[in-house]
């Protein structure tokens, strides 16, 4: 159910002309009383003596008798609304919905004699009107701040209790929206975004990046930002805001935009929280590749989200929308728009109401980081391998939220894992190739072992596999965990208990990549990326220029 509280008014006679008029398209049908502040005001839609202006008399009675004191727009509307699948609700039912919204709102609270007067009208199946004067019996105002909020909250109770569809429901950690002004600027200058989700994408982008404030500032510098950093009178820095190069108001001005305003988590004191947790407090293997490091960090979130408190799971959350902001800079070309908007959709469950411990990612956020430092690599198995986590994570998170009532993170999840498995099957056709051409050339009784293995470890499974066209491929994986002295059947049922299943269209191509995350021998010969970015080991990563500067100001 949708609650909509428009903007109070002071027409009373107006707003019941709308609600028992035919409405703007001839929509209202039947338009009468569902429930009154006292069972007894008059339905002009139902009976025939009762007039709008008799109903409109007896809603404003202490709004007369208040004058002065009265508030200037005493008028307090709200609809209520059920979803399109939900079954019809009855009279009585809209009743009790409308006293629980009155009461969560502080309108009219259950049993104050001195309550406000209002009435609720129904003249669809699916929606209410509830009206009331905001004079309360002793002529004072209600108390009813932050009414939306209360009246999403108590919906959302109403929803479970009657079996109706659970909506997702916002607990205001969403990025702000851009304006409608905005939004028509950004129509007429021919963007495609607002300069809000511009300046969000560069600034978010950044941060993955940057490992200290001073190169978040310096990468921030050649992206297309004009940022202004503001400062205490003790020189340190106190916040920033930033513009977009060419975006200005009507006096000629930058139209700036402080970090918060952007994303809750994108004020200066939460990068301040991130960036310092980066700082290493124990070397990370030298052995191990950077992009082969953060496979197996991101391979583990779905096992820390099932076993870590939850400030520490929702750190590897937003550690892992870094991970997908960072990807785009060095992905191949191709995989680019997916990736984007897999980054774009995890924004928003990447933050709940959850505060995150991010000391808890420290090596993870060091990996994400250090692959945008290193060039790409030649193996493109390296990158199915990295996606195939990435995937396997983001759907864990989604199980997180959706464990914890997160509905809008959840269905941004959700929405993400469709962007990572395109890009996924993209990215992993041509190694995948390469692996398949090498389960070919295997002799007929070493296909026959690994048959075997897969049978004793997934017999529900097993015949589902070796039908697959993957099977080949998976057959080589296998045979190069047997030479490196792994046991294939354990690993299979290893893969398999920890991680779902119910979303791959190929077993055999998900069971090629999750064990190769366990064995470096994925291919013989080298795959190469095709990336424009070839940036020397240990140089800054850049996100993509425009034509901004950097102001600084005390």
């Amino acid at each position: 159910m949708i609650a909509n509280i428009v903007k109070p008014g002071n027409k009373t006679r107006g707003v019941l002309n709308y609600l028992y008029g035919p409405g703007r398209a001839n929509e209202h049908t039947d338009p009468h009383l569902v429930a009154s502040f006292d069972g007894f005001a008059p339905d002009p839609g139902r009976d025939p003596d009762a007039t709008l202006a008799q109903l409109a008399t007896v809603l404003d009675l202490r709004v007369k008798q208040a004058g002065d004191k009265a508030p200037k727009n005493h008028v307090w509307h709200c609809s209520v609304r059920a979803a399109p699948e939900d079954r019809t609700l009855t009279d009585v039912e809209w009743a009790t919905i409308a006293r629980r919204v009155l009461n969560a709102t502080g309108i009219a609270p259950a049993g104050e004699p001195d309550a406000c007067r209002w009435i609720a009208v129904r003249h669809a199946d699916d929606h209410i009107h509830i009206v009331a004067t905001k004079v309360r019996g002793d002529l004072r105002p209600p108390r009813n701040w932050n009414d939306y909020l209360h009246a999403d909250n108590e919906l959302a109770a109403i929803e479970k209790e009657y079996g109706l569809r659970r909506l997702p429901r916002d607990d205001r950690t969403a990025a702000k929206r851009p304006t409608r002004a905005e939004q028509e600027k950004a129509r007429r200058t021919g963007n495609p975004r607002t300069a809000r989700e511009g300046l969000r994408t560069i600034v978010r982008t950044a941060l993955s990046a940057a490992t200290s404030t001073e190169e978040f500032f310096n990468i921030l510098d050649g992206s297309g930002a004009l940022v202004d950093i503001q400062y205490f009178p003790s020189g340190d820095i106190r916040g920033y805001k930033v513009a977009l190069a060419g975006d200005t108001n009507k006096d000629g001005q930058p139209v700036w935009f402080s970090g918060s305003t952007l994303a809750p988590d994108l004020s200066y004191p939460k990068i301040i929280e991130r960036l310092v947790s980066t700082e290493a407090t124990v070397a990370d293997p030298p052995h191990a590749p950077a992009w082969r490091r953060l496979a197996l960090a991101v391979d583990q979130t779905p096992d820390l989200l099932a076993h870590s408190e939850d400030d520490a799971g929702q750190a590897h959350i937003a550690v892992l929308a870094e991970a997908l902001d960072a990807l785009p800079l060095i992905a191949p070309g191709s995989l680019r728009p997916q990736l984007v908007q897999a980054a774009a959709a995890f924004e928003r469950a990447s933050r709940s109401r959850i505060r995150a411990r991010h000391q808890q990612t420290q090596a993870t956020r060091r990996a994400v980081k250090a692959i945008l430092r290193m060039p790409p690599p030649e193996d493109g198995a390296l990158l199915a391998i990295l996606l195939d986590a990435l995937l396997l994570a983001v759907v864990a998170a989604q199980h997180w939220h959706r464990t914890r009532d997160h509905s809008q993170q959840a269905e941004a999840a959700r929405q993400t894992a469709e962007h990572i498995r395109a890009a996924h099957q993209a990215a992993a056709a041509e190694p995948l190739a390469v692996i398949h051409h090498r389960g070919q050339r295997l002799a007929q009784p070493l296909l026959e072992r690994q048959a075997a293995f897969v049978r004793r470890a997934l017999p529900d499974l097993a015949e589902q596999i070796l039908a697959e066209p993957g099977w080949l491929a998976l057959a080589a994986t296998l045979n190069d965990t047997t030479i490196a002295g792994h046991d294939p059947a354990m690993l299979l049922a290893e893969v398999v208990r920890h991680r779902e299943l119910d979303t791959a269209t190929s077993l055999s191509e998900v069971l090629t990549w999750r064990l190769a995350r366990l064995h470096d021998s994925v291919v013989e010969a080298p795959v190469h990326i095709n990336s424009t970015r070839n940036a020397p080991p240990g140089s800054a990563p850049t996100v993509p220029r425009g034509s901004g500067s950097r102001r600084r100001s005390r």
